[in-house]
């Protein structure tokens, strides 16, 4: 009986001493530089808002938030990277939809974004944007169509990846459509828009903050977003519904994860950390100027939860429909 008791007492001790390491580890936190890794090359709409907010959780805290590109595989590699990294809150993967793709889409992932990430914070959403190189002959969604259906398997339409909120919005399109379009994946949007201006591909359905510069220098036509509403940062431009393609809708979204064991005191400090940098007006007007969507408040680590389940689920009805599979 005493040593039952005994063994309580020590295993509430150890409780309540982990409970309040914990604590203390996220009082003093971050303590040194954290690490948040980007799936994509270095320029677009994941690496831009992963900066935009780097910077400002470095002037708020003091510590520095690093910004490193580990490109390849739809951002695959850089969340299993992440995935088997210290669960100590010092690197960080800035995760996107097309995270919640890949789940159902490849075969062979070296992680399991459900039980090995463990989500903090929704940083943005964004709308997708088709856009066209200007020497192709079409101005709407359309002719877009007409122009595929005449050039059945020619018309290009590149991606940041396959997977990718954008390769998967084109596949959507072509389902939609009963078009025939050749798509062209890149390591990365940044890439991809510098082929497209370069007409090297004819269109693509780009996250909107990586192709309106280019929309608005002229480089680029737009013809429609992939939002179920108009977008204020693309004003003229119709949404895909409103172009005569029912039911079209894609919204790209970004959040931050941490490896699986990071202790909750730490999610939260991040969360509300994020949370206090949205705020900022120097994030704010950055958002504005890139077309970011900022999350709708509260934006708990619940309500990422939640989300990465939904859209997980979401897209596993689209890609079983498209029978489409990566090993």
């Amino acid at each position: 009986m005493k040593k039952n008791l005994l063994t309580k007492m020590l295993t509430l001790t150890a409780g309540v001493l982990a409970s309040a390491s914990m604590a203390v580890q996220a009082a003093d936190y971050p303590s040194k530089p954290v690490n948040l890794v980007v799936g994509y090359s270095a320029g677009g709409a994941t690496d831009r808002v992963a900066r935009i907010i780097a910077r400002e959780l470095t002037s708020q805290t003091g510590q520095p938030f690093i910004v490193e590109n580990r490109p390849g595989a739809n951002s695959n590699i850089a969340a299993a990277y992440v995935a088997g990294q210290q669960p100590d809150g010092y690197t960080i993967f800035v995760g996107s939809v097309a995270n919640t793709i890949s789940r159902s889409l490849y075969s062979n992932l070296q992680y399991d974004l459900l039980k090995d990430l463990k989500p903090i914070v929704l940083l943005t959403t964004i709308s997708n944007i088709l856009v066209v190189h200007p020497d192709l002959p079409v101005n709407s969604v359309k002719e877009y169509i007409e122009y595929a259906k005449a050039n059945p398997g020619k018309l290009m339409c590149a991606s940041s990846g396959v997977g990718s909120s954008i390769h998967l919005s084109c596949e959507l399109f072509k389902m939609q459509t009963g078009t025939d379009i050749l798509h062209i994946p890149y390591k990365g949007s940044a890439p991809a828009v510098a082929d497209l201006v370069g007409g090297q591909v004819d269109s693509m359905f780009d996250n909107l903050p990586s192709a309106i510069p280019q929309v608005r220098g002229g480089k680029l036509k737009a013809l429609a977003v992939t939002a179920n509403e108009p977008v204020p940062f693309a004003p003229g431009v119709p949404t895909v519904i409103e172009s005569g393609v029912k039911g079209f809708e894609v919204s790209s979204w970004f959040g931050l994860y941490a490896p699986a064991g990071t202790p909750q005191a730490i999610i939260d400090k991040l969360n509300a950390d994020v949370n206090k940098a949205l705020t900022s007006p120097s994030v704010i007007q950055a958002y504005e100027e890139a077309g970011f969507m900022m999350p709708a408040k509260p934006n708990s680590v619940a309500d990422l939860a939640n989300k990465t389940q939904v859209e997980v689920d979401k897209w596993q009805a689209v890609i079983e429909s498209a029978n489409l599979k990566m090993d």
